[in-house]
């Protein structure tokens, strides 16, 4: 999930990066923020297979359309809704876990040369992070890395660990032809119709039941089984979601289009 230091392609959410450096940023200080509006409004967030146990008690699992798919929590059933952020950015229930790519904002591992393997800790000093403000923890200790740099620098690196995860679980995943067009149909109590959600990609368990016993247990010692089953089990979750979505007054008004959109 690496990317490049310059203004175009950039990862969802963020609008510019610049790396860490002492020149720039030696008197600045970090503070923690709160999600920014567009994240309290973006139904569809980028996951790694490292949390894949945990998000499925809390949201859908389901993969983005297109020739590279990806894995991403559902915390909202329709573009624009997201029922588990508030519109200052806190998450409505303190228990609720929050998808490792949002805690990760405003700062990422990237490549400062399309040439070069390198990483380098980068920030999006639009996001109000970083500053010479009075209170956080600095960013620098005299010329070199502060213990809380240290910190999200161990953070990202460990993210970027899981991101290469999940590039080959996704790799192995399309090999074995699992992957198939999601559809979701809810039938609210009273509705005259129900509300049918496409444009996502979900593993088909008649293909998975299908599979050689060969197949089964390569997949179970190389541990993409527990992963595939978390994923099925967190669909049971879209109904949840739904729920909230009625009882927060942000249910379609009528017969929703695609909900997650690839990133």
């Amino acid at each position: 999930m690496a990317t490049t230091a310059s203004t175009q392609n950039l990862p969802l959410f963020y609008k510019a990066i610049e790396p860490l450096n002492v020149t720039q940023h030696g008197k600045m200080k970090v503070r923690a923020i709160p999600a920014t509006p567009e994240i309290s409004a973006t139904h569809a967030i980028p996951l790694t297979v490292d949390e894949f146990t945990l998000v499925q008690r809390h949201y859908p699992i389901v993969f983005s359309i297109g020739e590279s798919p990806i894995p991403m929590a559902l915390m909202g059933l329709n573009e624009g809704v997201n029922v588990f952020l508030g519109a200052d950015g806190r998450p409505l229930d303190t228990q609720t876990y929050i998808p490792a790519y949002i805690r990760r904002y405003p700062f990422l591992l990237a490549r400062l040369r399309p040439d070069s393997d390198e990483l380098s800790l980068c920030v999006d000093p639009t996001a109000g992070a970083i500053g010479e403000f009075e209170d956080g923890e600095p960013l620098f200790d005299g010329d070199q890395p502060s213990e809380a740099t240290k910190a999200i620098l161990q953070f990202c690196e460990q993210f970027e660990a899981a991101g290469q995860r999940t590039a080959a679980f996704m790799e192995d995943l399309k090999k074995s032809d699992l992957l198939m067009e999601g559809e979701v149909a809810i039938q609210p109590e009273g509705a005259p119709q129900p509300f049918v959600y496409r444009g996502f990609r979900m593993v088909d368990e008649d293909k998975l039941r299908e599979l050689r016993g060969d197949e089964l247990r390569k997949m179970n010692q190389n541990g993409m089984l527990p992963i595939i089953y978390a994923h099925l089990f967190s669909l049971s979750q879209m109904r949840d979601v739904f729920g909230r979505q009625m009882q927060q007054g942000k249910a379609p008004e009528q017969m929703p289009q695609p909900a997650p959109a690839a990133v």
